[in-house]
């Protein structure tokens, strides 16, 4: 069986953007930014313990997302999915107005 130059430069083409179409797929979902819009609207902070209580009224010390109902995230992990930011992730030691106490 006879491959031609031709043939084996197309195949090659093919293999190499087939891996790197394939990287970009398990990179998985990206971190929230705090300019993010949605986040801005809902007063996002990745870290808690920097949320101006004047601003945001509703927040307590010792809330963050890591103990808020609608975070996703597993046990240890510093950032987790929430669907209130769909498709991105949100930090463990993060809030923002929609918390949610778990129960």
């Amino acid at each position: 069986m006879k491959t031609s130059r031709r043939s084996f430069l197309i195949a090659g083409a093919g293999l190499a953007s087939s891996v790197a179409l394939g990287g970009r797929a398990l990179a998985g979902p990206a971190k929230l930014e705090e300019s993010d819009p949605v986040a801005i609207g809902l007063g996002y902070r990745h870290d808690a313990t920097l949320i101006d209580k004047a601003a945001q009224p509703k927040y307590s010390p010792g809330e963050h997302c890591g103990n808020c109902q609608l975070f996703q995230g597993q046990a240890g992990e510093q950032w987790g999915p929430c669907p209130i930011f769909a498709g991105k992730l949100v930090a463990t030691a993060g809030w923002c107005s929609a918390y949610a106490k778990k129960a």
